[in-house]
């Protein structure tokens, strides 16, 4: 939790000729020094709120006087000591109670203090009334009541610009809400105030694909990976929209870079043989390929793709009326696709690429119930 600031303007006790008017006043403000040294005495909770209930008690007084009543130093003190209440008292009704008196007492003395004469009181109160709000927020966060913790920590993110993991629950609160600009707005603020975490990269490429800002998405992951290097949810959805946006040569750069810190990513390797296989270059596919199925010998994903580079090998070679190479492809692209179907005997694709090959081998009974399966479809 943020420190509680506590400020006592000594010269109130001493100089301020206007308090001496006023004997409750006086001990009101007697009350700011004994709390002050309690702290710094460690005194307990009980002790403290004894010595905030008698300030609280002339300061009341002190407001309903037709004189005192109009004095900033009336109400800046009221909002400090109900302000400290509201952080400290562990009985909820009290402390809200505290926290509602505060925010009132607040509001008048900013009014009434025309000559910033009590300035540090008033900023402490500010401060004790923020993060009294950020506990609500959190609160509130943790049940899932997005919408008042979106209110209160916005509030309190705006007066604590800094904070990156508050700018950051905000913009999470306004996710949940579906107020994407929003959550967008206070994602940016966390990071320009240098927060690191990958999420965050994340949350932010995330919300520009959504707009169809793709550029920004890749810039924005890229920034991610420079601060977070080979994380791998960020590289993944980096690889992923410089696919999508048919960024090749940067997935390729992207992908073998990955490749040489983690050997043992079967996606990596799916990825590097995919994109090899669009560049027309079958032989490196087929190797990336069986290094994922190396790894993870039931990959369905990598079977299909294999199939499909023997496919295409076969077409070559019988452009090139080579009959042994033709059939060798063809028997090992079935080989994969059996494989494949056993995996996902539901996979379409699989079961057409099949019904193609066994035509191409004349094999007329199982054309007929792969196509009798697909018709069930």
């Amino acid at each position: 939790m943020h420190k509680i600031f506590f400020t006592i303007l000594v010269l109130l006790i001493t100089s301020n000729l206007a308090f001496a008017q006023s004997s409750q006043l006086k001990t009101a403000n007697n009350s700011l020094a004994k709390l002050q040294k309690s702290i710094t005495d460690k005194a307990d909770i009980k002790k403290q709120l004894t010595i905030i209930g008698e300030g609280i008690k002339a300061v009341e007084i002190a407001e309903k006087d037709r004189k005192t009543k109009n004095w900033p130093e009336t109400w800046a003190i009221k909002a400090y000591l109900c302000s400290y209440v509201a952080l400290i008292d562990e009985n909820e009704t009290n402390a809200e109670k505290y926290f509602l008196a505060a925010k009132g007492a607040l509001t008048s003395a900013q009014k009434l203090d025309k000559f910033q004469s009590n300035t540090e009181l008033i900023q402490a109160a500010e401060h004790n009334i923020y993060v009294k709000m950020q506990e609500k927020g959190t609160v509130a966060f943790q049940q899932n009541d997005f919408i008042t913790s979106y209110e209160l920590l916005k509030s309190v993110s705006d007066f604590m610009p800094a904070d990156t993991l508050l700018a950051t629950n905000v913009a999470v609160c306004a996710q949940n809400l579906q107020q994407y600009n929003d959550a967008l707005t206070y994602f940016l603020k966390a990071k320009q105030n240098g927060a690191k975490n990958p999420l965050l990269f994340q949350n932010i490429a995330n919300i520009y694909t959504s707009k169809f800002e793709n550029e920004l998405a890749i810039k924005t992951l890229e920034e991610g990976l420079s601060l977070n290097a080979n994380h791998p949810q960020l590289t993944n959805d980096y690889i992923n929209i410089l696919l999508d946006n048919e960024q090749y040569e940067k997935a390729t750069n992207a992908v073998e870079t990955s490749l040489k810190i983690d050997k043992q990513n079967k996606l990596l390797f799916f990825l590097y043989g995919y994109l090899y296989q669009n560049r027309g270059n079958t032989n490196t596919a087929e190797l990336s390929y069986k290094k994922a199925l190396e790894i993870d010998y039931n990959y369905f994903e990598a079977l299909y793709q294999l199939a499909l580079a023997y496919i295409q090998e076969a077409n070559e070679a019988l452009k090139q009326k080579n009959n042994k190479k033709f059939t060798a492809n063809i028997n090992r692209a079935e080989y994969s696709l059996l494989r494949a179907h056993d995996l996902n005997i539901n996979h379409k694709n699989t079961m057409k690429l099949l019904v193609e090959i066994y035509t191409r081998k004349n094999k007329l009974d199982k054309v007929q119930e792969l196509k009798r399966k697909l018709n069930e479809f």
